[in-house]
C-alpha cells in the first residue's frame, strides 16, 4: 500500500510550497484554508518571542495521542513540508486510501505543530529570535517556544512523538560514501543508553520505517548518534514517558530544496502513523535497528584526485559548497570553498574527477578556503572548468 502512496505522492503534494524557505506567512495561509475543513482543529496556542502565533492542527478523534512538531530550528523546513502534504492527505474525502486514512483518524488522535520556531524560520535560523537553540533548552525553558512544548508534552502526555529535524546535506550512512538522506534515532533517555518499554516502542517503530526506505534510498539510511543530550527535548520527552522517534532529513544529490526528501518524510510519517493505529509495529524485533548505520562525516561535495600540482606532487581536493541566504528572499547562492588538500583517500565524494594526468593552469596555486574555481588541463587542452565548486567537462 505504501508503494502505492509513493507513487500518487503529487496528488496531496501542496503545490504552493516549492522551497524550503517558504516562509511563515505562507504557513499561515496554509492553515486558513484547513480551517474550513470540518476535520482540522486548528489553534494558536501561544507566540514566538516575536510575537508571531504557533499553531497546533489537531486531526482525528482516536484515543492514542501522537504529538509531531517541526521546525524548532527555523532553518529546518522539510518535514514542515511533508506535514502539509499529509494534512493535504487527510483532507481528501474519497480515494484509494481512505480505509487508511480513516483507521487513522479513528484510532488516533493527531496534534501537529508545524512551526514551532517562526522567529527561525522567517530569519532561516537554527535558532529563536533570542538567540537559543531551542532543542537545548528542554530543563532550563528559556524561550517561549520551549515553554509552550514541554507544556504540550506535560497537557496531552502523548504515546508517540516525532521530532522532526534536517542535518546537514553532507552526513554518511556509516563510514561509506553514501549520502545520509534520512536519519532516525530513537533519543536515549539517560547516560547509560537504557532501552526501557517506551524507548523500545520508537525503536520498533524505526526497523519498519528503515525497512520502507530502503526501497527507495537503499543503504542511504542513517542513524543519528545516540549520546544523551541532558538539555535536549528529544531525549527528555522520552524520559517523561512519550516514544520519541527523531527523523533528520539529510542530503539527496541534485536536490537542494530537498523535494524528494520531503516526499520520503511523507510516506515515512504516514507508514508510522498506520503501524501506531493498528499495533503493527509490536510485532518488530528490535535488532535490525542496531543494523542501522550511525552518522559519519566523511563525503564531501566534490573530491578531484590525483592532480599534478607541482612536477613532483600529485594531491587530491576536496571542496564543498555552502548556502548563504540572499535577503529578502526565498532563495540562496552557493559559495565553495577547497576544505583540504593532500591524501584524501579514506573520504568520499558526492561527485569525483579522477585528474591522473590533469594539471592547473600556469601560475594558478592552491590554498585552504580559496573559492573553488579552477581550470584542470593535460596537454590537450582544457579538460575541465571548476566555477564554484561545480566541474564541467569541457569538449575538445
Amino acid at each position: 500500500m505504501f508503494h502505492q502512496l509513493y507513487q500518487f505522492y503529487e496528488k496531496y503534494q501542496e503545490k504552493s510550497i516549492t522551497k524550503r524557505r517558504f516562509g511563515y506567512q505562507l504557513l499561515v495561509s496554509l492553515l486558513e484554508q484547513h480551517r474550513q475543513h470540518a476535520l482540522f482543529d486548528i489553534q494558536t496556542i501561544g507566540c514566538s518571542t516575536e510575537q508571531r502565533n504557533i499553531y497546533l492542527i489537531k486531526i482525528g478523534k482516536g484515543k492514542t495521542k501522537v504529538l509531531l512538531w517541526s521546525q524548532m530550528h527555523g532553518d529546518e523546513a522539510t518535514a514542515t513540508m511533508a506535514l502539509m502534504d499529509i494534512c493535504n492527505f487527510f483532507a481528501t474525502t474519497a480515494d484509494e486510501f481512505t480505509e487508511l486514512r480513516n483507521h487513522i483518524l479513528a484510532t488516533c488522535t493527531l496534534y501537529i505543530v508545524p512551526m514551532l520556531n517562526p522567529d527561525g524560520a522567517e530569519a532561516w535560523s537554527r535558532y529563536t529570535a533570542l538567540g537559543i537553540d531551542m532543542n537545548r533548552d528542554a530543563l532550563a525553558l528559556q524561550t517561549p517556544e520551549g515553554r509552550l512544548l514541554k507544556s504540550l508534552v506535560m497537557d496531552l502526555q502523548p504515546a508517540f512523538g516525532f521530532n522532526l529535524h534536517d542535518q546537514g546535506r553532507r552526513y554518511s550512512a556509516g563510514n561509506t560514501g553514501n549520502l545520509a538522506t534520512v536519519s532516525f534515532l530513537a533519543t536515549a533517555y539517560n547516560e547509560a543508553q537504557d532501552i526501557n518499554p517506551v524507548r523500545h516502542r520508537a525503536m520498533q517503530l524505526i526497523v519498519q520505517l528503515n525497512r520502507l526506505l530502503q526501497a527507495y534510498i537503499p543503504d542511504a539510511v542513517g542513524k543519528w548518534p545516540a549520546d544523551f543530550e541532558p538539555r535536549a527535548f528529544g531525549d527528555n520527552i522520552q524520559k517523561w514517558g512519550t516514544s520519541l522517534v527523531l527523523i533528520e532529513s539529510g542530503g539527496y544529490k541534485n536536490d537542494p530544496e530537498k523535494q524528494y526528501i520531503r516526499q520520503l518524510n511523507f510516506i515515512a510519517i504516514l507508514k508510522a502513523l498506520a503501524s501506531i493505529a493498528t499495533g503493527e509495529y509490536q510485532k518488530e524485533d528490535i535488532q535490525p535497528y542496531d543494523s542501522i548505520p550511525v552518522n559519519s562525516k566523511v563525503i564531501y561535495d566534490l573530491i578531484i584526485r590525483n592532480l599534478r600540482i607541482a612536477p613532483d606532487c600529485t594531491v587530491d581536493l576536496a571542496i564543498n559548497r555552502d548556502e548563504t541566504s540572499v535577503p529578502q528572499s526565498d532563495t540562496f547562492r552557493e559559495t565553495s570553498s577547497i576544505e583540504e588538500i593532500g591524501d584524501m583517500s579514506v573520504f568520499f565524494g558526492t561527485d569525483e574527477i579522477d585528474a591522473t594526468g590533469l594539471h592547473l593552469a600556469d601560475g594558478q596555486t592552491l590554498r585552504l578556503g580559496m573559492p573553488a574555481n579552477l581550470d584542470l588541463y593535460n596537454a590537450e587542452g582544457l579538460q575541465y572548468r571548476i566555477v564554484n565548486g561545480v566541474a564541467t567537462r569541457m569538449a575538445i
